[in-house]
């Protein structure tokens, strides 16, 4: 077994490291790849990645709490678009949409695709995801769940063949798209020549016993696929990098069983028939998750409506884009929001058995692809706003060298991606937009980022679009498309009210977050104090930024 070094990497990180420009360096200014790079010893890392993870969700799940005890806690963890696909490939990217060209969950125009796994692959995506340097730098990786929308099978003269192999990856066990469903779906794995081959985990019958029907539960299909790598790796000399992406808590796309709630829990967690308040919701009885913990839940949006800012800077409202009919009824808001919280007790078992398969020397990281709002501010259920509940996920690190506790700094999805080279002792690519935050993993005070910002384009919802939400209300075609930028003081957004590809009306909202969500838009009356300001000029800098005028801003 390799030596465990975690001290070491801590005492490197606390005082040996500083982030400059976005490379990673000693003290002296070497690079620290030349030190670390070929060391045996380097740390593993695995990212458990949520998806549509809503952050008082986290408060439920026993192992989650567990890892915040040990590790640190980004309590200003925010994801540069809260929509599942874009999220994705600016996790694995470490840019923004603006710059990975996949604005949607779906391709939209086949011959020039804006979103899902085809215009990830068009605009040269897989060759700058973080796993392709963690690999080319040493690391055995390995993948295993949700991997992009749209990254499935195909078929031919009814005859069913795998998805394309996706460089970076030893392992790659992705769950494709049937795992909405939780039951019934197919997934790959690399043969002894590296070629992607399909297995099908078929739905047990519903008569079926709990532990069967679990059995089968896509999560905890993905337990048992991350165990076995764990084992084979764990001993190894070469250090490795795992990411599980659930598809939970997402919504089920259809039923598997007819009885389904539209957030599955395996049945092991599920409330007995007639006693809705019952079943497993963690660290809490599932009676005592109310609609109170939804922040802003059922907030009147009459305060929310847009500003516009005439060019001699006086301002005038804006029609509100907001508007579809209330159809979240409270029985069915508070009934989704307790089975969203059983739904996660699979994950958050599955994360011990990962912490107790993977050994001392291994950092893990727990967060989510973006929030997911139930009732706030009077939208239906769904994401894709700029709004705290959407983009505000959870981000907890633990690992060897980590001082336990929360941190202040303003940290964003981009940045993951060089926190990985970071830790792996990689100089972070030149590319990445966002900047390592591995040096307040040892120290809670390092410096940090001050500043995240958001965007997010509007779309017509396509065939296979699985974030519709339907079930919870469909409020995501609704949202229009936006730049934001959020420091510790507020939040300003800018809206674009015009839905056509070419056209512009610019709308704003700003936030004070004196108040704990998004109450009141104060544009009008606070626009021109000096911190309304600063976020006006970052934001209008963001636009279009390339990847060191994006560093530089969030400082």
């Amino acid at each position: 077994m390799r030596r465990r070094t975690g001290a070491l990497l801590g005492v490197v990180l606390a005082t040996a490291v500083t982030v400059a420009g976005g490379h990673f360096a000693t003290a002296a200014g070497r690079s620290s790849a030349v030190q670390v790079a070929h060391a045996d010893h380097r740390p593993n890392i695995v990212l458990v990645l949520m998806d549509d993870f809503s952050l008082e969700l986290l408060a439920t799940m026993p192992q989650a709490q567990r890892l915040r005890a040990v590790g640190a806690t980004y309590r200003n963890a925010h994801v540069v678009d809260s929509l599942c696909c874009p999220s994705r490939a600016a996790i694995f990217t470490g840019r923004p949409p603006h710059q990975t060209g996949v604005f949607t969950n779906t391709a939209n125009d086949p011959e020039h695709p804006m979103g899902g796994y085809r215009a990830f692959v068009r605009n040269d995506n897989t060759s700058k995801a973080f796993n392709v340097a963690l690999q080319k730098g040493g690391y055995t990786t390995g993948f295993i769940g949700k991997y992009m929308n749209g990254y499935s099978m195909y078929t031919n003269h009814g005859e069913n063949f795998a998805p394309a192999k996706i460089p970076g990856w030893d392992v790659f066990n992705a769950v494709l798209s049937g795992g909405y469903h939780e039951w019934g779906f197919r997934t790959t794995y690399l043969d002894k020549d590296g070629r992607v081959r399909m297995r099908h985990t078929r739905k047990p019958p519903r008569s079926a016993s709990t532990a069967t029907l679990d059995h089968a539960y896509a999560t905890n299909v993905m337990s048992r696929y991350a165990g076995t790598f764990l084992r084979e790796h764990r001993d190894q000399k070469k250090p490795y990098f795992l990411e599980v992406a659930t598809y939970g808590p997402h919504a089920q796309m259809q039923k598997a069983y007819p009885d389904n709630p539209p957030f599955p829990s395996a049945f092991a967690d599920r409330a007995p028939k007639g006693h809705p308040a019952g079943g497993n919701c963690g660290t809490r009885p599932c009676g005592r998750l109310t609609l109170r913990d939804l922040k802003g839940y059922a907030d009147p949006r009459d305060d929310n409506a847009p500003t516009f800012l005439r060019r001699n800077g006086t301002t005038a409202p804006a029609p509100a884009w907001n508007i579809n009919p209330v159809t979240l009824k409270d029985r069915m808001a508070l009934q989704q929001y307790r089975d969203r919280a059983r739904m996660v007790q699979s994950i958050d078992r599955m994360l011990g058995r990962l912490r107790a398969e993977a050994g001392p020397n291994t950092y893990f990281f727990l967060t989510s692809d973006n929030g997911f709002h139930l009732g706030q501010l009077q939208l239906n259920g769904g994401k894709g706003t700029p709004y705290d509940f959407d983009t505000h996920v959870p981000l907890v690190v633990a690992g060897p060298g980590v001082q336990p506790g929360a941190r202040s700094q303003l940290v964003s999805s981009i940045d993951l991606a060089p926190t990985f080279e970071t830790i792996a002792g990689l100089r972070p690519k030149s590319y990445r937009s966002g900047t390592s935050f591995a040096s307040s993993l040892a120290n809670p005070q390092a410096p940090g980022g001050r500043f995240v910002f958001m965007e997010h384009t509007y779309a017509k919802l396509q065939p296979g679009e699985v974030d519709s939400d339907r079930s919870s209300g469909g409020d995501i075609q609704q949202v229009p498309s936006y730049l934001a930028v959020r420091g510790k003081r507020g939040l300003l957004a800018r809206f674009d009210l015009d839905d056509s590809a070419r056209g512009t009306d610019y709308a704003y909202e700003l936030y004070r977050y004196d108040v704990p969500w998004e109450d009141r838009n104060v544009f009008a009356t606070d626009h021109e104090k000096p911190w309304a300001r600063e976020l006006m000029r970052r934001l209008r800098a963001w636009d279009g930024c390339e990847p060191e005028e994006c560093r530089a801003l969030s400082r």
